[in-house]
């Protein structure tokens, strides 16, 4: 396993290491322990590739902590139509009775309600994406705002005489679109560090070298978001550089780019490890993506509970932040990055190119 991903499977044994084995299979659940078999939740925000990684990590921790004697069983669920879906589904795992649950909340500002109603009942953590007006016990993700910046420094290596930028998103509502984003823009626009700081699409920013022309959102739409690219090539026959937010978007930028005919004109940058990008970057259709490592959410977010429930929360930081650090992904070292993902996944390598 690569260093990259080899010391984050380190630094969750930091966190595992609290799990705490009764003799006889009793779970370390509190004083005296208990027989009764753990059962977790990982909710995520949507369908994509990107929670299937993180799946086949909370599917990895299940399966540690079944063989250190804890009998554990963690749903997962995959919202398929945004806050409604979201809703549903945590209510309907509140109802069955679930020991913790971990979750990367759409729309914080508007389930401040929902969030209070999981940690009324049960232990709640965030992962990915933050809602920290809750009573979220602890957040396991990136600094959304210092990848956007780190974003904004590889589009800068892109496009070193400036250019026009359109950005894609699926929702602007989470904390982590926002906060993408808000980095981007600062650094474009050479502005100081303020993570609070938050400028409202539908408006064109222009700087000294960037002109950041708008914001596009195609609520987790497929078909929407390749549509949506279509258009902003169209209509800004000018545009150098799209760049995709979720883990979705640089693909469908892809799709678009080739199929106007403009690879090597518009430079796509972007955000995560979908295949798409992956190849995208590997064949140099694309120029780069900031990473995160969707595996680690899964498995540190089941043992975070895990710990927590056993009645340890010495894991928890004073700042309440695990940080899984971002990662730059180009062409210099994509095929390293997707031998090393791959192998956590049990994959084959792909062909190097």
């Amino acid at each position: 396993m690569g260093t990259f991903w080899g010391w984050l499977a380190a630094s969750a044994l930091l966190i595992s290491s609290g799990c705490e084995t009764r003799p006889g299979g009793m779970t370390g659940n509190g004083p005296g322990g208990s027989s009764k078999p753990l059962k977790y939740a990982y909710v995520t925000n949507g369908v994509a590739d990107f929670w299937n990684v993180a799946e086949a990590g909370v599917r990895q921790a299940e399966k540690d902590l079944n063989s250190a004697g804890k009998s554990t069983k963690v749903e997962v669920r995959h919202p398929p139509d945004g806050v409604v879906d979201q809703k549903r589904m945590v209510q309907e795992l509140l109802t069955l009775g679930v020991d913790g649950i971990s979750i990367s909340p759409i729309d914080p500002e508007n389930q401040s309600d929902l969030l209070a109603e999981i940690a009324k009942q049960t232990i709640f953590i965030t992962n990915d994406s933050d809602a920290p007006k809750s009573e979220r016990l602890v957040y396991i993700g990136m600094d959304n705002y210092t990848a956007g910046r780190q974003c904004g420094e590889m589009i800068k290596e892109a496009l070193p005489d400036g250019g026009k930028v359109m950005i894609f998103v699926g929702r602007l509502g989470q904390l982590n679109a926002k906060q993408r984003r808000q980095g981007i823009i600062d650094e474009l626009l050479g502005r100081s560090v303020d993570p609070e700081r938050y400028d409202e699409p539908g408006k064109e920013l222009v700087g000294d070298k960037y002109t950041i022309l708008d914001t596009r959102t195609d609520d987790f739409d497929l078909v929407k978001a390749k549509s949506l690219a279509q258009d902003a090539i169209t209509r800004h026959q000018d545009l150098n550089c799209m760049v995709g937010l979720f883990a979705y978007n640089p693909p469908k930028l892809i799709d678009a780019v080739k199929d106007a005919g403009k690879v090597g004109k518009i430079q796509i940058l972007g955000f995560d490890e979908d295949e798409g990008t992956l190849q995208g970057i590997q064949d140099g259709v694309m120029y780069g993506s900031c990473v995160q490592n969707p595996y680690q959410y899964g498995y540190q977010s089941v043992m975070m509970l895990d710990k927590i429930k056993s009645g340890d929360k010495s894991g928890i930081p004073e700042d309440k932040f695990i940080e899984i650090p971002v990662r730059k992904i180009t062409k210099a070292n994509v095929n390293e990055f997707w031998k090393e993902l791959n192998q956590l996944l049990g994959k084959p390598a792909p062909e190097a190119k």
